[in-house]
Order: C-alpha cells, then structure tokens, then sequence
C-alpha cells in the first residue's frame, strides 16, 4: 500500500517535470517518494526473510533508500520553500553521506553487527520475522543525521511562518517534523533492542510524502484554476477589444518584428498574414507625421517607457486615417528596450468630426460678427458720414479759393491737410469693420491690450453716442502683451461692450455708463472687465448666461456670449460673470500672458 502510494504520486510529478522542465521540485519530490517506495519494499523483505543474511541484505539495503528520501527531502525544501540555512542543508546531507558508507562498512549493516537470529511475531494475525542482534554503534551517526534534519525542517517552518504563510509552514514543514519524530521513535526502541517489533518506517515515509504531495497537487489545482480565470479573462478582453475596435501590436527589438491583431492589420492596410517591421509600419505613416512618430517612440525607448500619440496613415489607394496610438516598453535589467507593447485605434471619425465643428465654431463667431455689425450700422453710417461731408465742404471750399485771380495757397493746402485727415478717418472706419468681419482662422500673435481695447472703444463709440451712453477705457500703459487672435478677441469685447449698452436702453438712471478695464490680476493674467450701470443679472440667470441660445433680448440669438466663451476657452483664458454690489453687470474675461513678453 505504501509503495503503490509514493509510486503514484512519484509518477504523477514525473511527468510534471517531463512537460515542464523548470517544475524541479515537482522531480525532488518523485525522488523522494521514490525513495519512501523502496524502502517501503525493503521492509516487507525484511518481514518475509527466511535467513539472517537475508534480513540482514534488506536492511543494508534499505538505508540507500533512505538516502533518496532524505537528500532530495532538503532539495525540496530549500527549493519549493525558499527557505532553510544552506550549511544546516549541507550538514544534513554530509551525514546522511556518511551513515550510507559506514553502512557499507561497517558490520552487517548500519544498524546491526551482526544479525544473530530471526524471531517470528505475529502482526495482524500473519506471521513475521524480527531480528536479534548485536547493535551497530555506529548507529549514531544516522541519529545526529535525523536531529540534522529536525533542526533543518524546524528552520525552514519558522522561516516560512514568519514571511506569513502559515499554512505552507504547517502543512509541509510541520507535517515532516511530525513524521520524522515517529519514524526516529521507532528506530530508536527496535534497533536498539528496547522492543521487538517489525521495521515499519514506510508508514511515516508515507505520510510525509502525503503531506508533500497535497501541497503540490493544490498548487496544481490552484494553477488550472488561474489558467482557467486566465482564459475567460482573455475571452472577455478580446470582446472588449473587439467591441471598441482596437487593434493590438508588439515588437521585439531583438528581432526586429512585429506582431499585429488582425484589427491592427486592417487599422494600417496591411494584409491578415506576412511578416511586419516597424520600418513597414512608418512607411504607412503620413510623410508629414512620421519625424514625429519616430521622435515619440525614441523618447520611449530611451527610459520614458510610455508612448501615446496620434497620427495620419496615408495607405496604398490614397485614404487617409487618423491613428491613436499609446504604449509601454520592456526593458532589461541593462536599461535595453526588449518589447514594445501598445493599442492603436482608428479616430478618423472623430477627427472629422472635430473639423466640422470647428468650422461651425468659426461660422457661428463670424454670424455673431455680422449680427453686432448689423447692431451698429446707423452708428457706423454716422460715423463715416462725418468725415465724408467734411471731405465734401473742404473741397467746395478749395473748388472757391481756386476761382479766385491770386488764391491763397497756404489756406488750400490746410483744406487739402483736412481733406486728408478725414479720408484716414472714414478708412480707419472701413478697416476695421472688413477685420471684424473677415472670416479666419485663429491667427494667434502678441497683442497690446491697451491697442485692443482703443480699437473696439473706437469702433462703437458713435453707437454708444447716440444711445446717451457714456462710454470710458481705464488701461494701465504698462501691461504686458498676452497672446491670441486680435479679430476674435475684438469680437469678445466688441459684444460685451454692445451688451452693456443695451442693457441700459431700458434704464432712467441718471448716469448712463459702460467702463472698460483692463488690469493684471493675481494670477498673472490680463483681466479685462466690462461694466454697466444698469440693473444687474437676476440671480436665476446669472449662471446660464454663456449657455447656447439662452437670452434675455427680446430680439436676442442667444450666441453672442456662448461664442464668446469658446473663443476665450480656445485661447486657454476663463471668462465669467457677476453682479456689481453698486449696480449694473461686470463681465471679466482673463487671457495668458505672452511667454515671451511675460515679466520675470
């Protein structure tokens, strides 16, 4: 029973550690199961012995099966445990060695001189043989051997219960001790002559390969269960992955190749099977982006270990794709990139997308433009109006001077000055009304506040005239320039300032005012703020007035102040509203200085 047992088990890790050959405690644990057979089968011969001699050539032989099972037993440990002093390993090993020589060389065996007679017993109602003679004192060495290996097993327990696992420790280490005490209690009592009784070490064997054994077949078992969450997790991420469309790819530095999911594949035009290199891979890469792909990738490489980028493919047929691609690399313990790992994902759509509303953006902000325009028409017609009737009278004026016999040249040359200032004039006029209404793109340069504030104050102070508005520009000389798109800034200010003048169409205050200022706040950034001395925002609206198509105007569209925000957000500026405890509105947008021009 005990042989067919340690067999068993011995088999089973045999093949273990045949499939799988890094598996070599599962190869010390066949050993010594192995060795636990063979004794196992030696002790029945000494039951069975007719002769003394016989007893006596079992027994001998049996300490050479005692030698496998505790060696490869200190193997394991030390192997499958990590743990356990190497000089106590040795130690226990040494004299093992030497207990099997002087079992060769000494007496009939280890433990017996000589084997005088056999006496039967009965055990279980079958007779058996037992031997009588005269001990081996050489004996002793394979005693210190066992407390050598008690003190190894107690080392190694304590070891492993201190790293807190308990149960390891308990069922390995503790279940050998436990085995190893009853199997010296008995060689210790029988060969010593104390009792007569037959050699039955094979049972302790057999238990302390049992103990050995459970471990190692939970930890088989352990081992399917994590392959098995391991596949359903595979299976679930590859429906993730498939869902979302991402395709996958490594590449080994070594060998210069790439594996690629079949999404990647068709992600990058490439066909379902072949060999790829990255060299492959930037030849789909747009001519525009690929310095800059191979620029992110080196970065990586070279100790970032994280990629993410995105990119254009340009494929074989002339379609272009928009890529988002990110990353990790593997390196070695010498700091060399092994493998690069990543997901790419195809964001055309959403790179379409993007531009089309961006180009909405511009055409809403342009409308807005258009809109204000239309606002302050009749002012602006009045406004040009001014300097072409002067433009009109100079020249009747000087049409007179020049009917005269001796005109008076000095006097047409200040009408031709005048002339000349009122043409610059109305031209001003003109000039800013065609910027205000250019449709662009964002043209981002260093602007001078204060020119920006004179040029929208000066565009609608004529409206704010004829609407008995008093119209004031506080702006300290020594701001710095920020950054951004004149237009589009002049468009913010523009409609900020047109609504603080009409919110005052309804109003009977006596004063009439719209202050703009512009200051540097604590956040080192360009505060300007517009402010009315009407009734204020209702507390109810306060926090919707940026949002689309909300309004308070009768006649109003509800984008001026929506557009406004987009355009301060584009240049990494906040905007914002709030009540003045005076009275009236304040609305404050904040724009980033220009790094260059920037105070220390």
């Amino acid at each position: 029973m005990a042989a067919s047992a340690s067999l068993t088990m011995a088999a089973m890790n045999l093949l273990i550690w045949w499939k799988q050959r890094s598996a070599r405690a599962n190869l010390l644990f066949s050993l010594t199961a192995i060795g636990a057979a063979a004794f196992a089968y030696c002790e029945l011969s000494m039951m069975r012995a007719q002769t003394p001699a016989e007893f006596a050539a079992a027994l001998k032989w049996g300490h050479v099966a005692i030698w496998f099972v505790v060696v490869p037993l200190v193997g394991f440990l030390r192997l499958y445990l990590h743990a356990g002093r190497l000089w106590l390993a040795w130690l226990v090993i040494g004299t093992r060695t030497l207990a099997l020589l002087l079992n060769f060389l000494t007496g009939q065996n280890l433990n017996y001189l000589e084997v005088a007679r056999l006496v039967p017993v009965s055990l279980f109602g079958e007779p058996i043989m037992v031997a009588q003679g005269e001990p081996n004192p050489w004996q002793i060495v394979a005693h210190v051997n066992v407390f050598l290996l008690l003190a190894f097993c107690a080392d190694v327990t304590v070891t492993v219960w201190r790293r807190g696992e308990h149960r390891k420790a308990m069922m390995v280490g503790g279940s050998i001790i436990l085995f190893q005490l009853v199997a010296f209690a008995e060689t210790l009592v029988v060969f010593w002559g104390f009792v007569r009784a037959p050699i039955t070490l094979s049972l302790a064997f057999l238990g302390l390969v049992a103990a050995m054994g459970y471990e190692l077949t939970r930890e088989i078992l352990s081992a399917a269960q994590t392959a098995r969450e391991l596949r359903e997790s595979e299976a679930r991420m590859s429906l993730a992955v498939g869902a979302a469309e991402l395709g996958l790819w490594v590449r080994d530095f070594t060998r210069n190749e790439i594996w690629a999911s079949e999404t990647w594949r068709r992600h990058f035009g490439f066909a379902s099977s072949g060999s790829l290199t990255f060299e492959h891979v930037l030849q789909r890469v747009h001519p525009e982006d690929r310095e800059a792909v191979e620029r992110v990738m080196e970065e990586a490489q070279a100790g970032r270990g994280e990629y993410e980028t995105d990119f254009r493919l340009l494929l074989p047929g002339g379609e272009l794709r928009w890529i988002a691609s990110r990353g990790g690399i593997e390196f070695d313990a010498a700091g060399n990139a092994l493998m690069a790992r990543g997901v790419a994902r195809d964001i055309t759509a959403t790179k379409k997308s993007e531009q089309e509303a961006h180009l909405l953006r511009q055409e809403i902000a342009h409308a807005g433009r258009v809109s204000l325009m239309g606002q302050l028409a009749s002012a602006l017609a009045h406004e040009i109006s001014q300097p072409l009737g002067a433009i009109l009278r100079n020249a009747e004026a000087a049409d007179l001077f020049m009917q005269e016999a001796s005109p008076d040249l000095d006097e047409i040359r200040a009408i031709l000055a005048d002339i000349r200032a009122d043409d610059q004039r109305a031209g001003m006029v003109i000039d800013r009304m065609r910027a205000l209404l250019r449709r662009n793109e964002l043209d981002v340069r260093p602007i001078a506040v204060g020119e920006l504030v004179a040029d929208v104050v000066g565009l609608v102070q004529a409206d704010a005239s004829a609407r008995r508005v008093k119209l004031n520009a506080v702006v300290s000389g020594d701001l710095p320039r920020v950054r951004g798109d004149l237009v589009h800034l002049q468009q913010v200010l523009l409609n900020l300032i047109v609504n603080g003048i009409d919110s005052l169409a309804a109003s009977n205050r006596q004063v009439r005012r719209v202050d703009v200022t512009a200051h540097l706040n604590d956040a080192r950034m360009v505060e300007i703020a517009v402010g009315d001395t009407g009734y204020g925002i209702p507390a109810d609206v306060l926090p919707r007035v940026f949002d689309p198509f909300y309004t308070t105007k009768p006649t109003g569209m509800g984008i001026g102040l929506a557009v406004s925000r987009t355009i301060i957000e584009a240049h990494r500026g906040r905007i914002w509203a709030e009540n003045d405890p005076r009275g009236g509105a304040i609305f404050r947008f904040a724009l980033p200085l220009d790094e260059e021009a920037a105070p220390s």
